[in-house]
């Protein structure tokens, strides 16, 4: 899965999602993408089960290009711990998505394809997506 090889900080704040992508909103590479609706933290299981799917469905056809990368480190402590302490341990890496981020594109398969395997990646993920095209 993704995950950055060195951070310069452990723990970070969280921060605040943006309302609307700012950056990262054209089809830069393929003729299609997967556009996000919605502002969300996604998490390097979720880009990589999206990324699984999509490949096992153009069956090593065609080339895609993941568009964000999980470089927020998140943080969690563990069950039935109290208050205090400071923040946890190392949780996952996660990718803040503003709405209107371009996720994935796509190029090289036809239409129907392209839209049928961003339909079956887009179930994966935990924000609602639409299909874009050049």
């Amino acid at each position: 899965m993704l995950q950055p090889k060195r951070i310069k900080h452990r723990k970070v704040h969280p921060g605040r999602l943006q309302k609307k992508a700012t950056r990262g909103f054209t089809l830069s590479f393929g003729s299609f993408g997967l556009k996000a609706l919605e502002s969300a933290w996604i998490n390097s299981r979720q880009i990589e089960s999206s990324r699984r799917t999509m490949t096992r469905f153009i069956q090593r056809g065609g080339k895609i290009w993941i568009r964000i990368f999980p470089d927020k480190p998140i943080t969690a402590k563990p069950p039935e711990v109290g208050m205090g302490g400071g923040a946890g341990a190392l949780k996952e890496f996660v990718a803040p998505v503003a709405a209107g981020r371009i996720l994935f594109e796509m190029d090289g398969v036809t239409e129907n394809v392209a839209r049928e395997a961003f339909r079956l990646a887009a179930f994966k993920l935990p924000v609602k997506t639409q299909f874009v095209k050049r």
